[in-house]
């Protein structure tokens, strides 16, 4: 059984809570294990809680889930760009799956509701990684 991590952020919890849902419900769909689920303040926060997650050994991928609306600056942008960047900086020192289930930027509260869904992807693109990717590991019969 695949093991997964899951970071939820904590902003705009409205829409985040129903992203949880959406992301156990996928798990659960998929025959995985959600090993713990850790909630942080803000999807800024998720690539340390990815991180921790991923250095143990009884996770076998992470799936981060959040949603960043838009304001009156480019901040949205900038959040965005960095949790995207620390998490794939996660996953490649990790050697570890961790998928971006982070909707935005530039979305409205509407449009953010109408990605709940994003979640279960992020937990089906988890799975899937940890499913197709080679094993690290030398072949053993090299001529």
């Amino acid at each position: 059984m695949t093991t997964l991590g899951l970071v939820v952020a904590e902003f705009n919890r409205p829409i985040t809570e129903q992203m949880e849902q959406e992301a156990l419900e996928a798990a659960t769909a998929a025959g995985a294990e959600v090993y713990e689920t850790v909630h942080v303040p803000g999807v800024y926060d998720a690539p340390l809680a990815a991180d921790r997650l991923a250095r143990r050994e009884e996770v076998d991928a992470v799936a981060v889930v959040g949603t960043v609306i838009t304001g009156d600056t480019d901040h949205d942008h900038v959040i965005t760009d960095a949790t995207a960047q620390g998490l794939t900086d996660v996953s490649l020192e990790r050697d570890t799956p961790v998928t971006l289930g982070v909707t935005g930027p530039g979305m409205s509260a509407a449009e953010a509701r109408e990605r709940v869904a994003n979640a279960a992807k992020a937990v089906d693109g988890a799975l899937d990684l940890v499913d197709e990717l080679p094993d690290p590991s030398p072949a053993a019969d090299s001529d």
